[in-house]
C-alpha cells in the first residue's frame, strides 16, 4: 500500500514524520515482496583494527559483545548523496489532482520521495547534500550525515511547499552544469524533474547530464510525471483552459483535437531523454506520482547495492 492511500498529504508540510512512515513502510513491504533479500539493517559501527586510535571505542557495545567496536564518524561513510530537485513552477502541477480525496503535485511527490531517501541516507550513516532549483540553483548544500544537517535539508523543502512558487522558468541544463562544477568529491547524484524546458533544443540538457558522468559521478534520474494527465493527456473531452506554469501563456482548446499531436510531441522528447540516459550509463526511472514511493527506494536501495559490490 502506498503512503499516498493513507496519510493525509495536505500535512505534507511535516516532512520529517511523512518521510518516517514512508521509510518504515517501504521496510515492511520489503519483507513481504521479492526484495525482501535486501538488507535494511544499517551499521553505525565497525571493527576496530589493532593499532588505530583508541578514542573512539564504544565502550558500552564492548561490555556487551566483549568485542572492539569503532563509532563512524561523517568522514568514513561509504556514500556521498547529491539530492537535485526541480522546484520549477511545472513542478507544482496539478494544481488540484485529487488521489482517493488526496491533493499531491510533482514537487510535492518530489520533496516527499528525497526526504525520504534522506531518512533512508542518515540511517545508514552515508553524507547527503541537497540542491533546489528553477532558473537557478536556489540551494546547494554540501554532503553531511548529521541529524542536524538532515533537519535543515527539510526545512529547505518545507520553505518552498509552502510558497506560491508560480511564473518560475526551468533552466536545467545550466543548473546541472553548475552542480556537477560544485560536487568536489564522487557521489551518487539523485535528480528528480519533469524535465519540461521552454527551450526546443535538448542537446544542452543531455551536455549537462554528460557533464556528471564526465566527472565521475554516478547518476539517477527520476523523471517526475502525472502519466494520467502529462503523458497520456486523459482529459475530458470538452473546451479546457490550458496555463503555461512558468510563463502565463493561456489557450483554450477542445481537449481531443490536440491529444494526438500533443502525446506524440510528449513521447518522441522523453525517448530522446531515455536514449540518451542510456548512452550515458544514466539510471532513467519514470516515477508517476500516482504509483507512491515503494519505486523510488526501491531503485535507490538497487544502485547502492551496485555500488558496494
Amino acid at each position: 500500500m502506498s503512503v499516498l492511500d493513507v496519510y493525509d498529504l495536505k500535512q505534507i508540510e511535516n516532512l520529517e514524520l511523512l518521510a518516517k512512515k514512508v521509510v518504515e513502510g517501504f521496510i515492511i513491504g520489503l519483507h513481504k515482496s521479492p526484495f525482501h533479500g535486501f538488507s535494511v539493517e544499517f551499521a553505525e559501527h565497525r571493527l576496530y583494527n589493532q593499532g588505530e586510535s583508541t578514542k573512539n571505542l564504544d565502550w558500552k557495545v564492548y561490555a556487551r559483545t566483549d568485542k572492539l567496536f569503532v563509532k563512524k564518524y561523517e568522514e568514513e561513510t561509504n556514500l556521498r548523496c547529491q539530492i537535485v530537485v526541480d522546484a520549477s513552477s511545472s513542478m507544482f502541477f496539478p494544481k488540484e489532482l485529487k488521489i482517493k480525496n488526496l491533493k499531491i503535485n510533482k514537487f510535492q511527490f518530489s520533496a516527499l520521495a528525497a526526504a525520504s531517501l534522506m531518512n533512508l541516507l542518515k540511517k545508514q550513516r552515508d553524507a547527503f547534500g541537497l540542491s533546489l532549483f528553477d532558473d537557478e540553483l536556489r540551494v546547494h548544500t554540501a554532503a553531511r550525515s548529521s541529524g542536524t544537517h538532515y533537519k535543515l535539508l527539510l526545512s529547505y523543502l518545507e520553505s518552498i511547499l509552502n510558497e506560491q512558487n508560480l511564473n518560475k522558468p526551468t533552466s536545467t541544463p545550466e543548473v546541472l552544469h553548475e552542480i556537477a562544477d560544485r560536487i568536489h568529491k564522487r557521489s551518487l547524484v539523485i535528480i528528480f524533474s519533469d524535465f519540461f524546458e521552454q527551450r526546443e533544443d535538448t542537446e544542452e540538457l543531455f551536455a549537462a547530464l554528460q557533464h556528471l558522468n564526465y566527472n565521475k559521478h554516478e547518476v539517477i534520474v527520476f523523471h517526475v510525471l502525472d502519466k494520467e494527465l502529462e503523458l497520456n493527456f486523459e482529459f475530458e473531452n470538452r473546451p479546457h483552459l490550458f496555463i503555461d506554469m512558468e510563463t502565463g501563456e493561456q489557450i483554450r482548446l477542445q481537449s481531443n483535437a490536440l491529444k494526438e499531436a500533443y502525446v506524440s510531441r510528449v513521447m518522441e522528447h522523453n525517448k530522446k531523454i531515455v536514449q540518451k540516459c542510456l548512452q550515458y550509463k544514466i539510471d532513467y526511472i519514470p516515477a508517476n506520482i500516482r504509483e507512491g514511493f515503494f519505486p523510488i527506494l526501491k531503485n535507490y536501495l538497487v544502485k547502492r547495492m551496485k555500488l558496494s559490490t
